[in-house]
């Protein structure tokens, strides 16, 4: 009896994680450094007045103690709670578990285009390039029949529509300060885009505040039922750039409370429950060798090149934090979304093998 019981518990186990999800939310914190995330606030930059923003006793009542896995708690709760607990987590790299910008140039368009093409096209060297010219999954997967017109994209940056390739794809990519009424016009969306369009600006025309990105995709998620979403954050970066480590720390604790509040919604939702996947990650790492170089990225700054990962939901094995020697790169997420589908990416480029998610 004890064997037929420990037979039947293996095959359950087995079965679980070879499942795939229906459903994948992808969701982008622009510029979050490895070492925020695994170790949590950096006292060095913290007690620098350059960066703590006036007020470093508050900073760290906020996100100090004096074990580092205490410290990450404080700044991502959910991160490493759920998602440790549940999920997989890839980069730590005083583990030797390694996840690298495969891309030669470590600043967004490039970094978000080898996240969802899964190559690294060189010709892709600046943020102001043309639309796309290379296929996403996000594009492949609105072109196969059982995803289309169930693919949407929400990002902070306007340039979102490029990457994209918004024209090209058929993709709604909902960036910097699009309207949403047009896909979804109902009285919350008509109010968000309304506030959306009075808002103050403090980057220009080309970036949001978050809380607009994130409350649209929300609304759409809620109302319109996607099959893949991307939800792509932005402030991370811009404070980090602004050299105000106290609201780029502010940043990614709120980021981390808005994926809780994704995945708590599709757990409770008849439609997404046990059927949904998620895929976190950022384009690209900052400096740390030199702590001013915190604020920077780029090809001349020691390990802007520095990048994490991290999976959760169906078919992915609750492994944790990953801890043995690995190396893999940005351009593996592709295929990686696809696979947790059930899919598989294929492009006229060459396309970068999934992570080992469900080994």
């Amino acid at each position: 009896m004890r064997s037929l019981f420990i037979v039947l518990l293996s095959l359950f186990v087995t079965n679980t994680f070879a499942q795939k999800a229906e459903y994948l939310i992808v969701i982008t914190s622009d510029g979050v450094r490895w070492q925020d995330v695994f170790t949590g606030l950096d006292t060095t930059i913290a007690n620098n007045k350059k960066y703590h923003e006036g007020d470093s006793t508050a900073l760290r009542q906020k996100f100090y103690a004096d074990a580092f896995n205490q410290r990450r708690q404080m700044l991502m709760p959910f991160l490493w709670s759920t998602i440790a607990a549940k999920g997989q987590i890839y980069g730590n790299r005083t583990l030797h578990n390694y996840v690298n910008n495969a891309n030669p140039y470590w600043f967004s368009y490039p970094g978000y285009s080898e996240i969802f093409t899964g190559f690294v096209d060189t010709a892709v060297n600046s943020n102001d390039y043309m639309p796309n010219p290379n296929i996403t999954v996000l594009e492949y997967l609105q072109q196969q029949p059982a995803f289309h017109n169930k693919v949407a994209a929400f990002g902070a940056w306007s340039a979102f529509d490029r990457i994209l390739n918004e024209k090209r794809s058929g993709i709604p990519v909902m960036s910097g300060y699009d309207a949403t009424a047009p896909f979804n016009a109902t009285k919350t969306q008509l109010l968000l885009d309304k506030m959306l369009a009075e808002t103050y600006r403090p980057w220009g025309t080309e970036e949001c505040l978050d809380v607009f990105t994130h409350h649209n995709a929300m609304n759409y998620l809620k109302e319109k039922k996607p099959d893949v979403l991307y939800i792509s954050y932005g402030e991370t970066d811009e404070w980090a750039h602004a050299g105000k480590y106290a609201s780029y720390l502010k940043a990614i604790n709120q980021v981390d409370k808005w994926i809780a509040e994704i995945w708590d919604f599709v757990q409770h939702d008849p439609k997404y429950k046990n059927k949904t996947a998620i895929l976190i990650t950022t384009d690209h790492g900052r400096g740390d060798e030199n702590k001013d170089e915190w604020t920077s990225h780029g090809a001349k700054i020691k390990g802007a090149n520095e990048i994490w990962m991290a999976l959760l939901g169906p078919g992915i094995k609750p492994l944790g934090e990953l801890n043995k020697p690995q190396q893999h790169y940005q351009q593996q997420a592709a295929q990686t979304m696809a696979e947790i589908l059930g899919v598989s990416f294929k492009a006229k480029h060459p396309v970068a093998p999934a992570l080992p998610f469900n080994q």
